[in-house]
């Protein structure tokens, strides 16, 4: 049993050493939140007048497949924004067998259609898209936005963005709320953690003069990160990753502002989720193996962002999996020879109550901080708390079974925004008070 014990111990450690630096993002950024509410400033005609000065052309582009329910909200999201400048919404219909494309024209939206079922995925979808678009606008665009089909935007995204990529960011990402929070459960679960992902990572990360991560949707890139790249060669299950990586690796920094909001559905069901998650962990596992190497070798050459992008991807994983194998093996193998297991199990479960207590208090720190950005009612974002550890915990066999299974890339259905959510950032666009 002692045996056991040690390799707990060693699986521990080496997490500890991995992940405490995380630690300190939660009070660099209650520090820093602090800070800006202290020095708060309503910005002045000058500030204005600099953004009209060097108003920008950007491309919106939105890669969907059978997305007719939702995708002509986020156009008009999309076409009702505050800023002044140019934007043009670019959508690839990609293998859809639905209204897509009709729904996406209906709403001024410039539509493709693409079909393959050998080059499946969303990095594929995006690389015909920018093809399409070099050909039929060879003028380009000062930069480029990304959007999954389910996402609605505030309606000053656009503007907060663009003052962001003034100040000299090329690549940007942002703060990213939940459509559906208060459907169940899950769909909190997700809301928190990304919640979490923004303000304790990405906004910390940013803050302390490091790279923040792309998460899927909701980014920006400006045009001469798109001719240093090339296209769009990112064609792993998380291309959004993949991105992140190529950039931290070239030692450049991803920004995030925290000023640009957008909304996104989650999942609502386990089989939903366990698909779309396992996409993911299959897809860090894919990034690990392609950019491994290269992030460590930035790593020793002083990369902090390298070695975070490098710990975000892979270790929890792996650490995870090896701790359920070795306590399951243990337990397996002592209880045929008709040994004591109680000391395997209770490491099981004493590890599993130690990283409860811990997604417990970072849950509720995010949800006291981000309160008003939470939109259900009191009783479901107090009750998600409680529910988070046990979200995440559902990671535990989803990281397993992607070690050995490629899940590939599957659809997740989408319905439309919530009435009340409409509601609020309508008036929020007309600058009615909200009560």
């Amino acid at each position: 049993m002692e045996t056991i014990r040690i390799i707990n111990f060693i699986i521990t450690a080496i997490f500890a050493l991995c992940y405490t630096y995380q630690f300190v993002y939660v009070p660099v950024s209650l520090w820093m939140q602090h800070r800006e509410k202290k020095t708060v400033r309503t910005p002045g005609n000058a500030d204005n007048e600099l953004c009209e000065r060097n108003l920008k052309s950007y491309a919106v582009l939105i890669c969907a497949r059978n997305e007719a329910n939702v995708i002509g909200e986020l156009i008009d999201s999309i076409n009702n924004q505050t800023y002044k400048g140019n934007i043009t919404t670019f959508v690839m219909a990609d293998n859809c067998t639905d209204d897509t494309y009709d729904v996406a024209v209906s709403h001024n939206a410039v539509a493709y259609r693409r079909h393959s079922t050998e080059l499946i995925g969303k990095g594929y979808a995006m690389e015909a898209l920018l093809k399409e678009i070099r050909r039929d606008f060879p003028e380009g665009f000062d930069g480029y936005f990304v959007f999954d089909a389910d996402n609605i935007l505030t309606p000053d995204y656009i503007e907060q963005m663009h003052k962001c990529h003034l100040e000299g960011n090329e690549v940007i990402t942002s703060y990213r709320s939940t459509k559906n929070y208060g459907d169940n459960w899950i769909s909190s679960g997700y809301g928190l953690w990304f919640l979490r992902e923004s303000m304790y990572l990405n906004y910390s990360r940013y803050k302390l003069g490091s790279s923040a991560a792309i998460s899927g949707t909701g980014f920006f890139f400006a045009n001469n990160v798109l001719k240093e790249i090339g296209g769009w060669p990112f064609h792993l299950l998380t291309e959004d990753i993949e991105f992140t990586i190529n950039r931290v690796c070239k030692g450049r920094k991803i920004a995030f502002c925290r000023s640009a909001v957008f909304y996104d559905e989650q999942p609502t069901t386990l089989k939903q989720s366990f698909t779309q998650r396992m996409r993911w962990a299959r897809g860090y596992i894919q990034v690990f193996a392609h950019y491994g190497k290269d992030l460590m070798s930035e790593t020793l050459h002083g990369n902090f962002a390298a070695f975070d992008m490098a710990m975000n991807i892979m270790p929890a994983f792996l650490l995870t999996a090896i701790s359920i194998t070795c306590n399951l093996l243990y337990g397996i193998i002592g209880a045929i020879a008709g040994g004591d297991i109680t000391i395997a199990l209770w490491s099981m479960f004493e590890t599993i109550i130690n990283a409860c207590a811990l997604l417990f208090v970072l849950g509720t720190i995010t949800m006291i901080t981000e309160w008003k950005n939470i939109h259900a009612g009191a009783a479901r974002k107090i009750f998600s708390v409680f529910t988070f550890p046990l979200f995440m915990l559902t990671y535990i066999p989803v990281a397993f079974t992607a070690l050995f299974v490629n899940p590939g890339w599957k659809p997740i259905q989408h319905k439309a925004t919530t009435s009340a959510l409409r509601t609020e950032l309508t008036r929020s666009r007309t600058g009615e008070k909200i009560s």
